[in-house]
């Protein structure tokens, strides 16, 4: 077996970048932002591909901020004309048009009694509110309604979960409303009413590639698959309920990513989400009361610590707040095997080599004697 000068050059090359690259791949610590924003208490952010960097909202103030992956705090967008003590809850970027869509909440209060929820569109060029769509149901005044969460397709429809009457609005390019979806799969299954969230119905959305929405459900732990023509819903059959779920998103390779308050689960499925299941969950800090997940660059995954419990209690301060990578272990262990494999194929072209050049020297010796 022969082989030529620069084949040998770049074995040997490679193999020397393998051997390198193994303890800096396998050693890299997940990225950890702490960002400081009095009183934000964010329950919600997004990744911003464009702008390369994250955007958060407030549950106190009527503001969007812009944080840079070194913890850098801009103020984005200031929207004072929404009715007073509103929320930004889900938030989404629409790439496809630069847009930010944000659920607007305000719960209900005794000087208003039925609570305000809204889609609000924004243009990420001028920071310019395109629209602002109330959301609500003609038919059935739903007095716990909350706009929680919003995913975009293609064409910039957008598609928001009420956790409170369990139904999905749809909210066209344009901001006109109407109802997506009512399906009787989202009220059938059975609710533990002894949990602090059982309240809280549909609450994570996001739209697949293959042109599919995904819910989950905080009640009762489920995933549904909802059609976007026609709204027909049914529940993905899973190997676990995921407990308190609560933000969703998707990695350019179909992974589903689901946040609870105490753990970020990993889930694939082989058949278009009929069925799926949790390869891997990792452990979340509790007490930083993450509510949201987004996908990065580099299909890098982040959660949002928010620390919105106490903000709820509306008499607590805090300054500081955390976006946290976070990673699988199964996958992290996966990883460095590929990387031992091409070692291997390294070292067997490199001892190739060796023995070529072993003969040659051989050969030479006898040539010259």
């Amino acid at each position: 077996m022969k082989l030529s000068l620069p084949l040998l050059l770049f074995s040997t090359l490679l193999f020397i970048f393998l051997a390198l690259s193994v303890p800096f791949a396998a050693g890299r610590k997940p990225h950890f932002i702490n960002f400081r924003s009095r009183n934000l208490f964010p329950e919600s952010f997004t990744w911003d591909p464009k702008s390369q960097h994250f955007i958060v909202g407030s549950t106190r103030h009527q503001k969007l901020i812009a944080v840079s992956d070194a913890g850098i705090v801009e103020s984005l967008i200031t929207d004072t004309s929404l009715p007073e003590n509103s929320s930004f809850l889900g938030l989404t970027v629409d790439r496809y048009t630069n847009r930010l869509l944000a659920c607007i909440h305000r719960p209900p209060s005794p000087e208003s009694p039925t609570p305000f929820n809204a889609l609000a569109s924004y243009d990420l060029q001028s920071n310019r509110r395109l629209f602002l769509s109330p959301l609500r149901d003609e038919i059935e005044m739903v007095e716990n309604a909350v706009a929680n969460d919003v995913a975009v397709d293609f064409h910039g429809d957008a598609y928001v979960t009420n956790s409170g009457g369990d139904f999905i609005w749809k909210i066209t390019l344009n901001g006109d409303v109407s109802i997506l979806s009512k399906s009787k799969a989202f009220k059938s299954h059975p609710i533990d009413t002894t949990t602090d969230y059982h309240k809280c119905g549909l609450n994570g959305i996001v739209f697949s590639p293959r042109g599919y929405l995904l819910v989950v459900q905080s009640n009762t732990g489920k995933l549904f698959k909802v059609n976007v023509d026609d709204g027909a819903a049914r529940a993905v059959i899973l190997n676990r309920d995921l407990t308190a779920a609560d933000g969703i998103s998707i990695r350019e390779d179909g992974v589903v990513l689901v946040v609870s308050q105490e753990k970020l689960y990993f889930l694939n499925s082989n058949d278009g989400w009929g069925e799926g299941g949790v390869y891997d969950e990792t452990a979340l800090e509790r007490e930083r009361f993450a509510t949201a997940v987004t996908v990065g660059d580099e299909r890098r995954v982040y959660v949002l610590y928010g620390h919105v419990r106490k903000g709820i209690n509306g008499n607590e301060e805090r300054e500081e707040f955390g976006i946290a990578e976070v990673e699988s272990e199964k996958e992290s262990e996966e990883e460095p095997v590929w990387l031992y494999i091409l070692i291997g194929i390294g070292l067997f072209i490199f001892f190739i080599w060796r023995f070529q050049m072993h003969r040659l020297v051989e050969s030479l010796n006898k040539k010259t004697v």
